[in-house]
């Protein structure tokens, strides 16, 4: 049925894209504490949007980048700006439009300098900011050059996952793609190697990669509980355990990704 006002009705799935993408663009976030709010200020990719301070904040932080601040009372501080009261905000925070990383090749071929091997972790279905924080922290130290996650049902960016990223959110790409499992077998077409961590693994990590030498390597984890869903884990070039001396043993999946990222990176 024609509209009225002009040419044909939009199909359903057209106008929930559009919407989406209208969503998306009005979408913004807080990141506070100082450090979280300094790498922000720093980062030229970053679209930054409004500065809130307390006098004593402003005074440590020093340069704003021309970005003119709020300066609030404390006491009226998380009143001032949406952030949970137990928040350790330091009285700074800054609303910020999210980053945009490109595309799953873009973030899989850009060059680390100084990396061993191409790496790349991948986490199903990681929801705690905290862990996700964590991982993108040691993401960066050890040179990856991305982490992807899916984009639902995964720790969205926060001030949470910022302030624990401590400051590697500005820097360490963390792209969430519609659908994990297209993006490892992308990531297979590119060359990379996927190697899963869990606990049924026959063989170990130090194993696995010993035979891999110099291989580009996606090394992928699931939540601390479920793990990794079926078709995650039947996508794997590779099931991992890491090796404890006991005969009983459990990581925290941040602790997992750190220990498997310094594996990954000793040719």
């Amino acid at each position: 049925m024609a509209d009225n006002r002009g040419g044909a009705r939009k199909p359903a799935w057209v106008i929930d894209k559009e919407r989406a993408r209208r969503a998306a663009a009005a979408e913004t976030i807080w990141l506070f504490g100082l450090h979280a709010v300094r790498d922000a200020l720093a980062n030229p990719a970053r679209d930054k949007l409004r500065l809130v301070l307390t006098r004593n904040a402003a005074d440590r932080l020093g340069d704003t980048g021309g970005i003119e601040p709020e300066i609030v009372d404390p006491r009226v501080f998380t009143k001032t700006v949406p952030i949970a009261d137990e928040s350790v905000h330091q009285g700074a925070a800054i609303e910020v439009k999210p980053l945009r990383w490109g595309s799953i090749s873009e973030v899989a071929l850009r060059n680390v300098p100084g990396a061993p091997r191409p790496l790349i972790v991948a986490l199903d279905r990681v929801s705690d900011p905290h862990n996700v924080g964590a991982i993108l922290r040691s993401a960066e130290v050890f040179g990856a050059r991305a982490v992807i996650a899916p984009a639902r049902h995964s720790a969205p960016e926060t001030g949470a996952l910022a302030k624990t990223a401590s400051g590697a959110l500005e820097r360490q790409p963390y792209l969430r793609v519609p659908n994990l499992a297209d993006a490892l077998i992308s990531l297979r077409e590119m060359g990379f190697i996927l190697i899963g961590l869990d606990g049924t693994g026959a063989a170990t990590l130090p194993q696995v990669l010993a035979d891999l030498p110099g291989r580009a390597i996606c090394l992928v984890l699931g939540s601390e509980g479920p793990g990794m869903r079926a078709r995650t884990l039947s996508l794997c070039d590779h099931v991992v355990r890491i090796p404890f001396a006991a005969d009983f043993g459990s990581l925290n999946v941040s602790n997992a990704a750190a220990i498997s990222l310094y594996a990954a990176t000793q040719d």
